[in-house]
């Protein structure tokens, strides 16, 4: 196996950024990208100081340092042959747990110029039905009553930047890296409402002192298990306590609004935009919905591996009709992108058999899925008379996983859904399959009054209950 190291001076970096929330992807994702632009001289003022806020972080906290904050990551490509990759580029790490006060000095130093983040898609706080900001939320009231003893990463950060306001240490970017539709503006909206709510001089200081760029983020990045941890360790014949594993693709487009100044991450092949829409549709209308629409059907066939799932030439078939039907005639090409290409790569990477993604990690939270991967394109299709089998197949899939959570094979399974409320419960409960369809995930697509697609969906809840997924699937395969 390859190993790579880095060639610059660990001990001469220092962070330009601060990242709010070292997990897996973070370190698989920006991470990999800054330790790449490190080999360049004159970029050694963008080391990254990481910030863990939660008590469940502790672990990865005290791996990391244990080991002076370097790890593996391993790069599993799709041939078969891996490359591990050291990463230098965490220079300092932050347990808010422990130490609070160091979260909000750092975020204050003047050396700093972006705050990076990776909270999760529901880190937000926003509300799903109407996107504002949850405010009487009991954490929310501490950190906005309280504002030097901060619990909350709003609290964290407005701290930090008051702090840095008081110090005169300039403008600074807040870059969501979080899987979200126009990330930048989600995260402008959390972060404003709460420090308007909170600090009004300070709000407007943020108006004109901070950036909220959107970015698009790509990487496939499975959890580590203790298993993995020895098995990346004994292949790659480093004592690791730490070690990540991702596939072989990344992408990073980013708006360039950077107030502050950036890394020249162009150089090791982040890509710069005016607008991100294109390449954030492109990847959620096929890579996230091409996921969800193989999930539940797959995991109700018996699988329970991504790369395993694909091995089945009917779920292939399955995929790349939707892509190609469904989804291509809908998503614009950006920049010079092959969207042939793009959709071949795509499936490629999910049976990449080194990275072996958990088809329940696909299923998990199908509520919040839904309405941005699958819901807008689908009210497109209704609209513009299109083909709806796959579709209505995937509801129908969607309805039985969490209506008998059985599989097939006559194995029980428990479901991933926290988000799930209970009028959602009662139309799952309902013996007739179209009170389904006013699940709170559909809002935003009419699908009841479709009469091609309820035709559809009822007589695939009807067969999928009757002979099981896989013979239905099999019968929608041209």
């Amino acid at each position: 196996m390859n190993t790579i190291s880095y060639h610059y001076d660990a001990q001469k970096i220092t962070a330009g950024i601060v990242h709010i929330g070292v997990g897996n992807f973070h370190r698989a994702h920006q991470q990999f990208y800054t330790n790449a632009v490190l080999e360049h001289e004159d970029q050694m003022q963008w080391g990254i100081c990481g910030v863990c806020l939660l008590p469940s972080d502790e672990k990865t906290v005290h791996s990391l340092r244990a080991q002076n904050l370097d790890y593996s990551l391993t790069v599993c490509g799709r041939n078969g042959i891996d490359e591990v990759y050291r990463i230098g580029s965490l220079c300092e790490l932050i347990w808010g747990v422990e130490d609070p006060e160091a979260v909000a000095d750092k975020i204050a130093d003047p050396s700093v110029k972006i705050i990076t983040l990776t909270i999760t898609e529901g880190g937000y706080n926003l509300d799903k039905e109407t996107g504002d900001f949850i405010l009487n939320d009991e954490k929310i009231q501490h950190d906005l009553k309280n504002t030097g003893n901060p619990s909350t990463v709003f609290g964290f950060v407005a701290e930090g930047l008051r702090r840095r306001k008081m110090k005169n240490s300039g403008g600074v970017t807040i870059l969501s890296c979080d899987n979200l539709q126009h990330n930048g503006n989600t995260a402008k909206r959390a972060f404003t409402t709460f420090i308007e709510a909170q600090d009004k001089e300070l709000a407007e200081w943020v108006r004109y002192n901070v950036t909220f760029p959107n970015s698009m983020v790509d990487r496939i990045t499975p959890a580590v298990s203790p298993e993995d941890i020895e098995r990346l360790n004994r292949k790659s014949g480093i004592m690791d306590l730490a070690p990540v594993y991702c596939e072989d693709f990344a992408q990073w487009v980013i708006e360039d609004n950077f107030i502050a100044g950036r890394p020249t991450w162009e150089k090791v092949g982040v890509e710069f935009t005016a607008d991100v829409t294109a390449f954030e549709n492109m990847k959620l209308s096929l890579l996230n919905a091409s996921h969800t629409l193989l999930s539940y059907p797959s995991f109700l066939m018996g699988y329970r591996k991504v790369d395993q799932a694909m091995e089945d030439l009917q779920i292939v078939k399955f995929v790349r009709s939707f892509m190609d039907t469904d989804i291509t005639p809908l998503v614009p090409a950006p920049g010079n992108t092959n969207l042939e290409e793009y959709k071949k790569t795509l499936i490629e990477r999910f049976a990449n058999h080194s990275v072996s993604d958990q088809v329940s990690r696909l299923c998990f939270d199908g509520i919040s899925k839904f309405p941005v991967y699958i819901i807008p394109n689908l009210a497109i299709m209704i609209k513009a008379g299109m083909d709806l089998t796959r579709t209505a197949f995937l509801t129908a899939s969607y309805r039985h996983y969490l209506k008998y959570r059985t599989d097939d094979n006559g194995h029980f399974f428990e479901i991933g859904e926290p988000w799930l409320n209970e009028e959602d419960q009662k139309l799952i409960d309902d013996e007739d399959s179209t009170a389904f369809l006013s699940l709170s995930a559909f809002k935003g697509a009419d699908l009841k009054n479709s009469a091609k697609f309820v035709e559809l969906y009822t007589q695939f809840a009807s067969q999928i209950k009757d002979q099981g997924t896989g013979p239905v699937l099999k019968s929608i395969i041209k």
